[in-house]
């Protein structure tokens, strides 16, 4: 799994990063490392300018073996049972043609929605969301499908009197260019998703470990694919980590290809509010530093008419986007909400079915979700494989409030660590 970092050399990435220290929040060598506190240019997952994807870090290195088959543009409608072992799946391929496949094991890789949502189909989870629809229980799993969790974001947007964003690009004209560039050269601004730097910080002393996420984008643009409100700008996506909102699925027929039901329950919590109208405190006051003033030429985004908590907590409500970060719905532990067996990946209450991907997370990771979904799947196929497991690694963390580092609990070197704080690494 190849990761690159980015070159973060746009002047605007040099103005926030000299914007966050005047705010008082420090630099940090590596987000993922050490030290998540503080501000960084990222890693992605890329690899010669083209995006790392799981397929082309996994599969397509080994699919000339013959013990694998790959079906694209198939859909499992279902898995085949007998009394409690699920025995293989049925699916569709290209729309219509049935297909089936029988195996000695099933292994899920759907995902938060389209795990739990074959899992209900199957008659695992919550008798109450499968007797309605007619579906007989074969492990009464009332988890699935619950304790759905996601990362929320919105974006502050800047309009820039310079012409240093990337804003310039978005002309119909310069395509070509792009394309070329990145087809023969591998360069140029099809080269980078721009999400080249950004950080974590605490949303109040009360916090041990950071919970708001920034991303800085070197444009003023929208997801929706809108023309940008200004041809040069920025702006900075942010959101909590570590919400306390919890969302449900539940399958709404018998039909596989009809979508379930999804709730996230974004903002429904008085703890989320708060943090949301935090973070927007914080992302302005980073804005608005000496650092941007040769750039800024004012807030596109919300805007000045966004001010009292109410009005962020609205103007949230109404912009906000999910940063593309389901998971939990299928989670792994003990206990009556449990779905999958952490020892072994295997859903409880029946035989021959294992749930590998994002759905088997207790909680959201605090920051985004593909590498930890990838060491899952790592140690995953270790379990399935009965591969001897890595052993611990004891690396020391930072932890706001002392000036030396922490180690894993129980690690004598603990009790070094006294009250302090550190500023730095």
């Amino acid at each position: 799994l190849n990761l690159e970092r980015g070159s973060a050399s746009s002047p605007l990435f040099g103005a926030f990063f000299e914007a966050v220290q005047q705010a008082g929040y420090p630099l940090t060598d590596d987000v993922n490392g050490y030290r998540q506190e503080g501000f960084a240019p990222f890693d992605a997952n890329v690899k010669n300018s083209r995006r790392w994807s799981a397929a082309r870090a996994y599969l397509h290195p080994v699919m000339n073996r013959k013990n694998l088959t790959v079906h694209t543009l198939s859909l499992v409608t279902g898995l085949r049972t007998q009394g409690n072992r699920v025995t293989g799946v049925e699916y569709l391929r290209g729309g219509k043609q049935h297909r089936s496949v029988s195996a000695g094991e099933v292994i899920l890789c759907g995902g938060a929605f389209n795990t739990p949502q074959l899992l209900q189909l199957t008659g695992i989870g919550d008798p109450k969301d499968l007797a309605p629809l007619g579906i007989n229980t074969i492990s009464e799993l009332p988890g699935v499908g619950k304790n759905m969790q996601d990362h929320l974001e919105v974006y502050l947007q800047h309009a820039s009197k310079q012409p240093v964003s990337i804003g310039n690009w978005y002309k119909l004209r310069h395509y070509p260019r792009i394309g070329a560039e990145w087809l023969f050269l591998r360069s140029g601004v099809g080269s980078s998703n721009h999400f080249e730097a950004g950080g974590f910080i605490r949303s109040n002393d009360q916090v041990d470990y950071p919970n708001l996420m920034f991303h800085f984008l070197p444009i003023a643009i929208r997801y929706d694919g809108t023309r940008p409100p200004t041809e040069h700008g920025y702006q900075v996506h942010i959101g909590p980590m570590y919400s306390d909102v919890r969302g449900t699925l539940k399958i709404k027929s018998t039909d596989p290809t009809e979508h379930p039901a999804i709730q996230f329950n974004y903002l429904s919590t008085e703890k989320d509010r708060r943090e949301w109208v935090e973070i927007i405190h914080k992302a302005r006051e980073i804005l608005e530093q000496p650092a941007f003033e040769p750039f800024s030429d004012g807030e596109i985004s919300p805007g000045s008419s966004v001010q009292t908590d109410q009005e962020i907590i609205d103007w949230v409500a109404k912009d906000a986007e999910t940063a593309l970060h389901p998971s939990c719905t299928a989670k792994m532990g003990v206990g009556e909400d449990a779905v999958v067996d952490p020892n072994s990946m295997k859903v409880y209450g029946v035989e021959g079915l294992r749930a590998v991907d994002a759905s088997v997370m207790p909680y959201v990771t605090n920051g985004n979700i593909y590498a930890p979904t990838m060491m899952v799947a790592e140690k995953a196929a270790d379990l399935i494989a009965g591969n001897t497991p890595l052993g611990p690694v004891n690396a020391p963390y930072y932890k706001h409030g002392t000036d030396t580092p922490l180690w894993p609990e129980g690690d004598p070197r603990n009790n070094e660590a006294v009250p302090g704080t550190v500023h730095g690494r």
